[in-house]
């Protein structure tokens, strides 16, 4: 590999894409980002000190705050916190802040596996490999749901089925870097694929690349 090899991987929530960013991120030895905790943490700034979400500027001095080096998974999985995060985003200069934070990351050797909703159109346009990863959102809901009631919760699943259509319409609508597969990018439809055959099917994707870049 060159001193940096980027994988960007796009898709909506429940799709599976942050499951096989870690597959990728651990065989490849890449450093690994969900940029989706980014927001993530500037909602819950927002949150934990009781500011509306509609406060741009408070919004934007948190995004200044994130340090990716210390962005908690188990507190900002709160699913409150993943409401507050798309509300959040679709402020233009707190994708602007987060975008170049998110940049650096993809920079630092050897490489990164990125996963959101923009990576390949926006954050990496250059990346080497771009992953769109799908599946139909009552695949999604229904693994939400099974997610959920594996840690001994309960839900609805029509409202988890209702609030993934909400939040693919916000994230595919919104002005400023809606979510869409880039031009170029790989489409993978998890809706009846494990995480086993994901992971072989966008490997086999890779190593292709690699093969290729090898021989130029």
């Amino acid at each position: 590999m060159t001193p940096t090899f980027t994988i960007a991987i796009d898709g909506p929530a429940g799709a599976g894409k942050g499951t096989l960013a870690r597959r990728l991120a651990d065989h490849y030895r890449l450093n690994l980002l969900d940029t989706g905790l980014t927001y993530r943490a500037v909602a819950y700034a927002l949150l934990r000190h009781a500011l509306p979400l509609d406060n741009v500027s408070a919004a934007e001095t948190a995004a200044r705050q994130v340090d990716l080096a210390k962005l908690d998974r188990a507190v900002l999985s709160a699913h409150a916190v993943g409401e507050a995060a798309s509300k959040v985003a679709v402020y233009p200069t707190v994708r602007r802040i987060l975008v170049e934070k998110q940049r650096d990351f993809a920079k630092t050797p050897p490489g990164a596996v990125l996963d959101g909703r923009d990576i390949g159109t926006v954050v990496c346009p250059d990346a080497d490999i771009k992953l769109y990863v799908t599946a139909s959102a009552e695949v999604r809901a229904q693994r939400r749901l099974a997610e959920i009631e594996s840690i001994g919760g309960s839900a609805n699943f029509s409202e988890i089925l209702a609030d993934i259509v909400r939040r693919d319409a916000r994230d595919m609508g919104r002005a400023d870097s809606p979510l869409k597969p880039a031009a170029d990018a790989h489409l993978l439809d998890t809706s009846e694929m494990a995480i086993e055959a994901a992971f072989l099917a966008a490997k086999a994707i890779i190593d292709d690349a690699l093969a290729k870049r090898d021989k130029a």
